[in-house]
């Protein structure tokens, strides 16, 4: 995959910023051990708004140097909905999953205790237009938005606004803000319904169940990751989730509650 440049004009070495040139190529694996272990310097006056407290970072080592946004813990605003200080985890579970499903579509993300403000998601910035968003892409995207369709369905996405998805310099889509994930009760809410009741594609129900056959043993790699990050409630309601799929073998239709996310950019 490729990162991005800084989107503000490199500082003067002299600030503090290690004096490496942005990286340019980078595997998932790679740009997630550089997020796990790389140093993180917070780029000035880069705190991005919206609901929650983000902020834009960079995260370097010896040999690559990357920009990241960093969302604290401390920094979530209290919902109803879902149990506090959680959504930092889920971000990072979305992740898991995309890579468990092998569609990586999710940018590299991890969580991080040593951080500036405490433990929180750090999740790879991902160059892109902002000009554009799902409201503005054609035909061309129809096979991307289906995966985009099923993970939602499968992490129980409460917040898929249009916005949420990043084209990047290479046409390839990531989604991104998946605090709102994971929650055990049914709880999707998305601008993407176009694909309602159509068939599944074959070979992406394999994927599904690669995923279902990692998860299903209790001591597995991959439900032993996610029960750092959800609880054994939430694994399960995937777990149902992941059998509706394969059994229905169609994409999902609206329910009877709210379907759509607010605003829906």
């Amino acid at each position: 995959m490729t990162t991005n440049q800084p989107p503000t004009p490199p500082p003067d070495p002299a600030d503090g910023r290690p004096d490496k040139p942005e990286t340019q190529e980078i595997t998932i694996e790679r740009a997630e051990e550089l997020l796990t272990n790389g140093l993180i310097t917070p780029v000035a006056g880069a705190r991005l708004w919206g609901s929650n407290y983000s902020m834009l970072i960079y995260v370097s080592d010896s040999e690559l140097q990357a920009t990241a946004i960093y969302k604290p813990q401390r920094g979530e605003r209290p919902l109803w909905d879902f149990p506090d200080g959680t959504l930092c985890y889920r971000e990072t579970a979305a992740f898991v999953i995309s890579e468990a499903l092998g569609w990586q579509i999710v940018p590299p993300t991890v969580l991080r205790a040593d951080a500036p403000h405490g433990i929180g998601s750090v999740q790879l910035f991902i160059d892109h237009d902002p000009a554009i968003n799902y409201f503005n892409l054609d035909d061309n995207f129809v096979h991307q938005l289906q995966l985009f369709v099923l993970f939602d369905y499968l992490v129980n996405n409460a917040d898929r606004k249009g916005g949420h998805l990043l084209l990047d310099q290479q046409g390839k889509l990531w989604g991104i803000d998946h605090g709102l994930t994971l929650h055990s009760i049914f709880k999707m809410r998305t601008v993407i319904w176009e694909f309602s009741q159509q068939a599944i594609a074959p070979p992406l129900l394999d994927d599904i169940q690669t995923m279902c056959n990692q998860l299903t043993p209790s001591q597995s790699p991959l439900r032993t990751k996610l029960a750092e990050l959800i609880s054994e409630e939430e694994i399960t309601a995937l777990q149902q989730r992941i059998q509706r799929l394969l059994e229905d073998k169609c994409y999902p239709a609206p329910g009877p509650g709210p379907n759509h996310p607010w605003p829906p950019v």
